[in-house]
């Protein structure tokens, strides 16, 4: 077993202790033991990035797990995203005054369930085999359903409930197209769903267009693509915040990556042209359902969900066209998107306590009646629209050129206008939630200490992946990309 091996392996199986252990300590441990593993848990998560990172030319591709460029991508972000989540945490649960458990098991519970579902967050990206993916993304729709209504208001169970059917729902779809592909794979077996040997399908090209149009139709409900994306903006809005932030930022994408590695696998089959059109059709209706909801006067969670639906769109677009260009946008969406919906979900703590109406319609004034809150939604809201220098204006620069590069001017140019009018929606929402009219009946929240240390952290992060968008193309990340785990 390599060293990139035991450092994956270590990766997984840090948090499910912490899981574990949460379960067992005294109360007055539960907090500081989660921001312990937390932060060992992501320093495994970035070494294994660093010590892979001059390998990516020849990923580890064993029996059960797969370490390649695409997936450290995700792991970096489900880390970072998952630290910041644990430290944000304790902030949400001194105002929660409702939870499924008992007062005195609260803690307990929600941070046990919070590493529960990291732990399956950090293996989906890991995983080597199309079979175990499937498994794991249903083991999450399990852990992250208790925490969507963790709250315990009538409101936030049925969202709950609404989240686990129809995800589970769409699962289900998915699992009749993995059915078919099993049965067409001489080698037969659960080893016959890893993605290698996928490309050995052999019941004809039909049979596997069918079963890959079945498997991300499934994986689209848990991706939040449209037009099955009907949980997402209940389950973000009654989410706990920190919650919100992992599933928008860490599981959406962490699920495309399950679907952008079966059409890596299976267009040697079905065809490179047949498997990009069908995630340009989801990439493309995502955007078109989007839009006219970012032009609405919507709670703040649920205008991130919709921002969420439509950067969904814009990375399936990328991985569809497939052009080194398209590509590179994707690498920074992926990881530029991670960082500004987390920090725009973290502030929805504060912004509750300072506007209570904040859950139910929109805020506006923000930057009025507290600068250091409105700053921070500021920063979320003009990356998640694209406003330059935002490294989203960069990767979809990159992704529309990179249509037009793969000889798709009719769809570049539609996700073109598309993205125009997406940012006019939320470039709208930036002005009127910062310094729009402010409210006077407002309460000033707890100390901002720690949202503004990581709004300050995005800004730096984000104003640097601009430039790293600027010198990817032609990289060796991009190249690892393009290839795989072929």
């Amino acid at each position: 077993m390599t060293s990139r091996e035991q450092l994956a392996w270590a990766v997984i199986a840090a948090p499910a202790l912490v899981a574990v252990l949460l379960v067992l300590v005294p109360r007055r441990l539960v907090t500081p033991l989660a921001v312990a593993g937390a932060f060992v848990t992501a320093g495994l998560g970035l070494a294994l990035s660093v010590l892979a990172f001059g390998s990516l030319s020849d990923p580890v591709v064993v029996k059960w797990m797969v370490v390649d460029a695409a997936g450290l991508l995700l792991v970096v972000v489900v880390a970072v995203v998952g630290f910041a989540t644990v430290v944000v945490s304790p902030a949400y649960l001194a105002g929660a005054d409702r939870s499924l458990g008992s007062p005195q098991r609260r803690q307990h519970t929600y941070f046990a369930l919070l590493f529960a579902f990291w732990v399956v967050l950090l293996a989906v990206p890991l995983a080597g085999n199309l079979g175990v993916a499937w498994l794991l993304i249903e083991a999450t729709t399990a852990a992250s359903a208790l925490l969507v209504g963790f709250s315990g208001t009538a409101r936030a169970l049925e969202a709950g409930w609404k989240y686990l059917i129809l995800t589970s729902l769409g699962l289900g779809v998915a699992l009749l197209g993995i059915v078919v592909l099993a049965a067409g794979i001489p080698s037969g077996g659960i080893g016959a769903l890893s993605w290698h040997a996928l490309t050995t399908y052999s019941s004809g090209g039909k049979g596997a267009l069918v079963a890959y149009v079945l498997l991300l139709a499934g994986l689209a409900a848990k991706i939040g693509w449209a037009p099955v994306h009907n949980w997402l903006p209940d389950a973000h809005s009654e989410a706990p915040p920190p919650v919100s932030a992992l599933l928008s930022a860490a599981l959406l994408p962490a699920v495309l990556l399950v679907a952008w590695r079966s059409e890596h696998s299976l267009a040697h089959v079905v065809g490179t042209r047949p498997a990009q059109d069908v995630l340009i059709f989801f990439g493309l209706v995502s955007l078109a359902v989007a839009v006219p909801f970012l032009w609405r006067s919507l709670a703040w969670k649920r205008l991130l969900a919709y921002s969420s639906l439509e950067h969904m769109g814009v990375i399936a677009l990328g991985i569809g066209f497939g052009t080194p260009l398209a590509l590179a946008g994707v690498a920074v969406h992926i990881v530029a998107h991670g960082i500004a919906k987390a920090v725009g979900f973290y502030a929805a703590t504060p912004l509750i306590e300072h506007q209570s109406h904040a859950t139910e319609r929109s805020v506006t004034g923000i930057a009025r009646t507290h600068p250091a809150l409105g700053g921070v939604m500021g920063i979320s809201l003009g990356a998640l629209a694209g406003l330059p220098p935002s490294p989203l204006f960069v990767s979809e620069l990159l992704i529309v050129a990179g249509g037009f590069q793969a000889g798709r001017s009719w769809a570049a140019g539609a996700t073109a206008l598309l993205l125009a009018l997406g940012f006019l929606g939320l470039a709208h929402a930036l002005i009127e939630t910062t310094v729009g009219k402010a409210r006077r009946d407002v309460t000033q929240p707890r100390s901002l200490r720690t949202l503004a240390l990581l709004g300050s952290a995005s800004v730096v992060l984000l104003l640097g992946l601009s430039v790293v968008g600027l010198w990817l193309p032609g990289s060796a990340l991009v190249d690892a990309l393009l290839k795989g785990i072929s």
